[in-house]
């Protein structure tokens, strides 16, 4: 073997793997301290624009609930009320069958009244698990009072963002 063709090969050796390799990394890698939470009370509040989002927030309720373990509420004033009608369960009724687990495994779904009303929807239009609360931003301020701890869950899903910047990575 040629020293030419020796060095080409041990200089192709020392290349990072998976073509990092012109990726700056002046910081090192990171670190990880995959520890246990104390059981913490969550509040959720929820105004999504789109009902399709309460499937995101499932998953953020399933994560939140598995890794802190203590009561989660989840305070619901915006559009997303609609999945919640009764009227509308054949449109939604994969989103409520996943909202109605939540609550059976103990997430309590409380909805504001004034938005409901003002969205045209009477108490009795609302799905079995759902209390009405007088009004959303005051529920969530009184059980932040109580304690709870406040989580703004936005729709927005993490699931292969990277591949937006590198998509060649994807498998």
């Amino acid at each position: 073997m040629s020293m030419k063709r020796a060095l080409v090969i041990a200089s192709l050796m020392l290349l990072p793997a998976a073509g990092f390799a012109d990726a700056p990394m002046p910081y090192g890698k990171a670190k990880s301290n995959m520890h246990a939470y104390e059981k913490i009370n969550t509040v959720f509040d929820v105004n999504y624009e789109n009902p399709q989002d309460l499937n995101t927030l499932y998953f953020f309720a399933r994560n939140t609930g598995r890794a802190l373990g203590g009561k989660m509420v989840v305070v619901t004033h915006g559009p997303e009320l609609r999945a919640f009608a009764r009227e509308n369960y054949e449109k939604y009724q994969g989103i409520m069958d996943r909202m109605a687990e939540l609550a059976k495994d103990g997430v309590e779904f409380r909805m504001c009244n004034n938005a409901m009303k003002a969205a045209g929807y009477e108490v009795e239009d609302m799905h079995g698990f759902v209390t009405i609360v007088p009004a959303g931003f005051p529920e969530v301020a009184s059980l932040q009072a109580q304690g709870y701890q406040y989580i703004n869950p936005l729709p927005l899903s993490v699931r292969d963002v990277r591949y937006l910047e590198r998509p060649e990575l994807k498998k």
